[in-house]
């Protein structure tokens, strides 16, 4: 059933945190900004599924695919605590605010205040991870033993020290949003995929896979330095005010820390659900931990497109202008339907048509037919519940905006608790624990396989797509006490719905028609047709978020002409 997004006025009984509303200054616009970032996490996405495709070319769904999904993910913890999704609930709006108000000699040392303290609790916990990664891996991937344990410690601590620069390299993203230059910070990930890239076909002749690893790992690490580098010279052009200091007396760097507590606890909320599933994962056949990787880089294409990219954009010119109630519930639906209409036909896309992608994406060298099935089905879990996780990012953001991080922290614990309940549930539905000391036999559906592979990374990821949904209601509910109901016409996103089935429709139609084909150029006709057919169904159905893609397609070919 289609979930109702028609907006609803605020009562009047309810509590509302922001002033009386008033008339709203000048706001840029949110699709323009949206754009500019999507541009800059398509390539640095187009990169990251390239990197990816080379990971399976030389490792596939082996024990080193899953040595290699651990190793950069425990890391990235420190990454995620501390970096974007913190930064743009604590810092940007206290710092946005500082530059609307024209107080740029503060802003500048609010701003090398907040440098400092990264620099020092990244630089600690990264020496933290380089010291401990045995004990860390045995806590978080306890199903590992032998030689995957042994080259997961090994790259770990290789890759820690990565993380802190990768966290840097947030600060140096919330500085340049701020300043409403979006498209460098989203580009910059880009030579941190080209980095990890260039060492697996540098040394991919040459070294056995457990070396070859080994070098990937020090190509992130490399990466790391390379992200952070590229945006510091547009950092110091924008800020010319940056005073590196520990002035930690500043009423709005103590704004910002405050707000950090219950961010970092919601980031590390997030964090704990992926390593529960990666958790269990582990204990699952060899391979469950790459194929789960796998799916995730392909539902984190239009969360980040899509969801972030949105998100975003909106953030700091919220946080700017303290908007009415009414200016800012207004916004707020008008971003979630333009998310929609963009995430709804990738939801289709996945479920109907997703194995397509994963072997136009995946499927070469050690990445077969069977281990393109396994990825599919796992990522249909992830699929039902994706237009609720873009949803949720944005609902953050108006949080955020509001300077309130305690709420969405605590509807993501839930979110992680229900994830890992069912998750575990479901895995067990379809297989069972072998590994480590553990042993649980599969339940009702054990003897479900997909071309000879068992199911329980589907049942992991089934069960995240439901918890999101129950987090997407929370957040919405609680959010429509504060500024009224807010959400996407439920007419036009069942019209979404429709236009993306009659393009599922094409896209098999399509397939059955062609001959044998490699799975790249298949895509490319499968897909051309679907999204030929999706947006000419929502011209045909007067989806109102087709004059903003003629719009930009008007303004592209003025340029050319």
């Amino acid at each position: 059933m289609t979930p109702d997004f028609t907006p609803a006025p605020a009562q009047e009984d309810e509590t509302l945190v922001m002033p009386a509303p008033v008339a709203p200054q000048k706001v840029r616009s949110g699709g323009t900004a949206s754009s500019t970032v999507a541009a800059g996490i398509l390539l640095s996405r187009i990169f990251g599924l390239v990197r990816e495709r080379v990971l399976a070319q030389y490792f596939g769904t082996s024990l080193y695919g899953d040595v290699f999904r651990a190793g950069i993910r425990m890391p990235n913890v420190l990454q995620n605590l501390l970096g974007e999704g913190t930064l743009s609930a604590s810092f940007i709006p206290v710092y946005a605010e500082l530059l609307e108000q024209g107080k740029k000699e503060e802003a500048g040392r609010v701003a090398g205040t907040v440098f400092s303290l990264l620099m020092t609790v990244a630089g600690a916990l990264a020496l933290f991870g380089i010291v401990f990664a045995p004990v860390m891996t045995d806590l978080f991937l306890p199903g590992f033993e032998g030689e995957r344990r042994a080259l997961t410690i090994e790259i770990t601590r290789i890759i820690f020290p990565m993380a802190g620069t990768l966290v840097l390299s947030a600060w140096a993203l919330g500085i340049l949003n701020s300043h409403r230059n979006f498209f460098i910070p989203y580009f910059a990930p880009v030579l941190w995929n080209v980095a990890i890239i260039a060492s697996l076909y540098l040394f991919g002749g040459a070294l056995s896979p457990d070396r070859l690893v080994v070098a990937a790992a020090w190509g992130a690490f490399v990466g790391g330095l390379l992200q952070f580098g590229i945006q510091l010279p547009w950092v110091l052009r924008l800020e010319r005010k940056l005073r590196i200091s520990w002035d930690t007396r500043l009423e709005p760097v103590r704004e910002a820390v405050r707000n950090a507590g219950p961010a970092i606890m919601g980031r590390g909320v997030v964090q704990l659900s992926g390593y529960v599933d990666m958790v269990l994962a582990s204990f699952l056949v060899a391979g469950s931990v790459a194929t789960l990787g796998f799916a995730m880089t392909l539902y984190m294409l239009p969360v980040s497109l899509f969801g972030m990219s949105v998100a975003t954009a909106e953030l700091p010119e919220l946080a700017r202008k303290r908007l009415g109630t009414e200016v800012l519930r207004e916004r707020t639906s008008g971003a979630l339907q333009r998310i929609a209409f963009y995430v709804v036909p990738s939801s289709v896309a996945f479920v109907a048509l997703g194995d397509s992608i994963v072997a136009a994406l995946y499927e070469s060298g050690e990445f077969d037919r069977s281990d393109t099935l396994w990825v599919y089905v796992t990522l249909v879990g992830y699929a039902l519940g994706l237009l609720a996780s873009t949803g949720a990012r944005l609902f953050s953001s108006t949080y955020f905006a509001l300077r309130d991080t305690r709420t969405p922290a605590r509807y993501a614990a839930v979110r992680v608790a229900i994830s890992a309940v069912l998750g575990l549930l479901l895995m067990l539905q379809f297989e069972g624990i072998a590994a480590g000391p553990v042993r649980i036999p599969a339940g009702i559906f054990s003897e479900a396989r997909v071309a000879g592979h068992t199911l329980g990374v589907f049942g992991l990821t089934l069960g995240t797509g439901i918890a999101a949904w129950v987090e997407w209601w929370l957040l919405r509910r609680a959010l429509r006490r504060r500024i009224g109901a807010v959400g996407a016409s439920t007419g036009a996103v069942a019209r979404m719905f429709l236009a993306a089935g009659v393009a599922a429709a094409a896209g098999w139609g399509v397939r059955w028609l062609l001959p044998e084909l490699h799975p790249l150029l298949a895509a490319v006709f499968i897909f051309g047709a679907y999204g030929t057919v999706y947006f000419a169904a929502a011209a045909a159905l007067r989806i109102r978020e087709m004059e903003g893609v003629r719009t930009r397609l008007a303004g592209l070919l003025r340029r050319f002409r």
